[in-house]
């Protein structure tokens, strides 16, 4: 690294984060991308930083989480590079980096094109309309991706988090059993490439229109998944039946088919897959965290009617 490129990534408030942030650093400047600033985005399990005007860095800090290995984010960079090419509303990978993924000191990286976010809610129309754009290109997608990834690893997860005592047993009973009913429901159902996290977090408002983002958990399943998760909060937290109500319709308007027995499978299996994933996503959850998990818990012990 030369003298001076990116310093501003490894003084003060980011030394917590010195080497995941010196490893997007150095894999763009092996590929010739002048660093010029070092602006956190998002700081989780990923670490999201801008590093120049154009380039966002994507880095998985958690090593030692149930995600190993890049598999999952080659299948990310695959699908996102078939929509963008495609036209569809998505954040394109940033154009000047290889799509990799990279791994630099242990940590897998991928590099986006940075897009100006407007402070406005997407419609609900909105939210329906361009996801039916992205499943419509998703048809295409050349690579035959795991079906119904995220329930499979999901169930496997909570063999885990038992052992770790991160939950009652009796919630650990009720995840598994809900998790392996819906498995096994929507088994019976038409798959496709789907989103796999549709929910309207990443789904950003900006500057040149709405834009899907995050596709790591790109997997084969139901198109009723990715609506199931983008209007489970409204359907069942927020009790905003208007809004849920209106992106089905847009994706019905738009051309898409839902089908009501797999979406209300898909709800279930979506309440599930959250709340197990909670322990991991949310280590030190807050009182409003934990409230949203005990209402996710009480509407799926009521599912089972």
């Amino acid at each position: 690294m030369k003298e001076g490129r990116g310093s501003g990534c490894f003084r003060g408030e980011m030394m917590e984060r010195d080497l995941p942030v010196r490893a997007a650093v150095e894999t763009a400047d092996a590929h010739g991308v002048t660093v010029d600033r070092c602006e956190v985005l998002q700081d989780g399990n990923t670490l999201v930083l801008r590093l120049s005007e154009t380039l966002v860095a994507l880095v998985v800090q958690d090593l030692e989480g149930p995600r190993q290995g890049t598999a999952w984010f080659a299948r990310e960079n695959a699908v996102a590079q078939h929509l963008a090419r495609a036209g569809a509303p998505v954040i394109p990978m940033h154009s000047e980096i290889p799509p990799g993924p990279h791994e630099q000191s242990g940590y897998p990286i991928n590099f986006w094109r940075y897009v100006e976010r407007v402070d406005v809610e997407p419609a609900a129309e909105a939210v329906g309309r361009t996801l039916w754009q992205c499943h419509e290109v998703l048809r295409g997608v050349p690579e035959e991706l795991p079906h119904l990834a995220i329930l499979h690893e999901t169930t496997g997860l909570l063999d885990a988090l038992e052992e770790k005592g991160a939950f009652p047993e009796e919630t650990v009973g009720l995840l598994r059993e809900r998790l392996l009913t819906s498995t096994a429901a929507l088994a019976r159902f038409p798959h496709q490439v789907l989103h796999g996290d549709a929910h309207l977090g990443n789904l950003m408002n900006t500057t040149i229109g709405l834009l899907w983002t995050d596709w790591e958990d790109t997997f084969s399943g139901p198109v009723e998944w990715d609506l199931a998760s983008a209007i489970w909060n409204a359907r069942v937290l927020e009790e905003d039946h208007a809004t849920a109500d209106a992106v089905l319709g847009a994706y019905r308007a738009a051309g898409g088919g839902i089908d009501e027995e797999a979406l209300q499978h898909a709800m279930v299996a979506r309440a599930a897959v959250m709340t197990a994933w909670y322990p991991v996503l949310y280590p030190g959850m807050g009182a409003e965290r934990k409230e949203k998990l005990r209402r996710r818990l009480v509407w799926l012990a009521a599912s089972r009617g």
